[in-house]
């Protein structure tokens, strides 16, 4: 095959018209927050230029779309802790994910509460898919378990639960009210 010679236009600058349609097909395709609607319109704009007069408010059409209910930050945030959530995630990785999202504090409330009430169910559904605490194949050593305790911190739990679950031995019976009274505990 030869190189070809050809080489690639520009795509012609943005105008209003366009920028709403490539917002719109955005919304469409990805769930999305006002904040990371307007960074991708920024994007666009760095990428191609604007043809028009003054620049456009990517802040008045992103809450243009979420007045339509195009966008909703508080459901996008509480959808986010719930697919973290039965992945085994904490609340320390979904407020991360909501602040890298642009989620304002008062929309990602709902979620982050959602996380508190799923806290303990998440932390064992990681150690489950990790095989950790109980779950293990066998008994740890303390090395191990000082492992165990950082892979569940860095997913989002807090060190007293992670050091809890952590510390249960390959094969025994859990028991969430238990697990949520010792969680309480450290909480305190």
């Amino acid at each position: 095959m030869r190189p070809s010679n050809k080489t690639r236009r520009a795509p012609p600058p943005l105008n209003a018209e366009q920028l709403r349609e490539l917002a719109l097909r955005y919304v469409g395709k990805y769930a999305t927050t006002r904040a990371k609607l307007r960074t991708y319109l920024a994007r666009k704009l760095r990428e191609r230029g604007w043809d028009g007069g003054a620049a456009p408010d990517l802040e008045q059409l992103a809450d243009g779309f979420a007045e339509l209910g195009l966008i909703d930050d508080s459901a996008y945030a509480l959808a986010k802790a719930r697919s973290l959530g039965a992945r085994g995630y904490g609340k320390r990785r979904l407020t991360e994910q909501l602040r890298h999202a642009g989620v304002e504090e008062e929309d990602g409330a709902e979620a982050t509460a959602h996380a508190d009430e799923e806290a303990v169910e998440a932390a064992v559904r990681l150690a489950r898919r990790r095989r950790i605490g109980p779950f293990a194949t066998e008994a740890a050593d303390p090395r191990q378990r000082e492992k165990w305790i950082g892979a569940m911190v860095r997913a989002g739990h807090g060190f007293g639960i992670s050091k809890v679950i952590s510390c249960l031995s390959p094969g025994q019976e859990l028991d969430l009210n238990q697990l949520l009274e010792e969680f309480q505990q450290f909480k305190a």
